[in-house]
């Protein structure tokens, strides 16, 4: 499986980027799929943005609820994730994880452990 990051850049602040995170080479259909976009930042420990579950239902970290949205197109095996109103703090490297679990587990989707595949990450660097 194959998780391939896209649309970070550089921004002022205010404005807004959207990441896109194309996933490849997943056959297992057994298993739901749930999605999450990390970030971290020199010298921190990464952390969890955004999540969504196969079936749609989406979390946020409160440094990001308002400002972020995440989406997918199944169709395409693509995750978005949609930043407006970016700010200084909001520079990191993003990465996309796609992590498998059955309809009964109990998921605590901002832990890393919860996923098995990580993409390569993309850089955002906003200025003031």
């Amino acid at each position: 499986v194959q998780l391939v990051e896209s649309g970070g850049g550089s921004v002022q602040s205010g404005g807004s980027l959207r990441l896109s995170c194309a996933a490849s080479g997943y056959t297992d259909s057994s298993y739901y799929v749930g999605w999450g976009w990390f970030r971290q930042a020199p010298g921190k420990e990464r952390e969890g943005v955004a999540t969504i579950d196969s079936d749609g239902s989406t979390g946020y970290a409160d440094s990001v609820k308002g400002r972020f949205t995440i989406s997918q197109d199944n169709a395409k095996n693509t995750v978005y994730l949609q930043m407006n109103s970016l700010k200084p703090e909001d520079t990191a490297m993003y990465y996309c994880a796609a992590g498998e679990y059955n309809e009964d587990d109990v998921r605590e989707p901002f832990e890393i452990f919860e996923y098995n595949y990580w993409g390569q990450g993309t850089q955002v660097t906003v200025s003031s």
